[in-house]
């Protein structure tokens, strides 16, 4: 592809988002059919972050964050930087500087399939991250890429406007024209959980609870009071 830049990118509801956000990675997954999860290496930087929201998406040469500078210009509050790069790369494409920048153009957030630095910074500054590797090995500002088409970022599609929701179970991805019903079916699993919570923690047995015990039975399995 020609290296391109869309300037605009058509967002879901912000009432919307913020639900899938505070329901979580887990459940949200559950309540897509299991779908939309980035690879489990996407790690937040510190164990308390968390984030929600729209995403911009970035295509960077490997060791080049020259795109992500570009892609700042078109954030606005709410947003989430979701960027990928060409090849496998773990670089430190982003660290304290950018996340100043691009905090005041509203970004809340960043996913990255490559390297970030200045975790200690980052963290202090509360500026949510999930990457597959830190590293301070700096990068160049030489090649052109790409900001709001499609890309793969840790082995999940995303495309401009999507929703991500991102904590301490991971990133997953909704995408923007199936996320009001995916925040519906997410918050009547979430309902559903919380009636199974109060069952189990009040003693009764999972075995029970799912219905397992004809499973056991129907996989042969005997209870005996002793081994034999």
């Amino acid at each position: 592809m020609k290296p391109t830049v869309v300037r605009k990118v058509a967002r879901p509801d912000a009432g919307v988002v913020k639900t899938l956000g505070d329901l979580g990675v887990a459940t949200v997954h559950e309540a897509q059919a299991r779908t939309g999860l980035m690879r489990p290496f996407m790690r937040p930087i510190y164990p308390a972050a968390k984030t929600s929201g729209t995403a911009i998406t970035v295509s960077c040469h490997p060791g080049d964050n020259l795109m992500i500078h570009a892609a700042i210009e078109f954030c606005r509050q709410g947003d989430i930087l979701v960027v990928t790069t060409t090849s496998e790369s773990t670089d430190g494409m982003f660290g304290e500087l950018l996340a100043e920048s691009a905090r005041a153009h509203g970004v809340v957030g960043l996913i990255i399939d490559a390297g970030v630095r200045d975790v200690k910074d980052l963290t202090e500054m509360d500026f949510p991250v999930w990457s597959k590797a830190v590293s301070a090995q700096g990068t160049v500002k030489a090649t052109a890429g790409s900001v709001n088409v499609p890309i793969v970022c840790a082995g999940t599609m995303v495309c401009p406007g999507d929703v991500i929701v991102a904590d301490a179970d991971g990133v997953v991805v909704v995408k923007k024209e199936a996320a009001a019903e995916v925040s519906r079916l997410a918050a009547e699993r979430f309902a559903k959980e919380q009636k199974a919570r109060e069952r189990l923690k009040a003693g009764e047995l999972g075995l029970d609870f799912y219905g397992l015990r004809a499973k056991l039975t129907e996989l042969g399995v005997r209870y005996l009071d002793e081994l034999e």
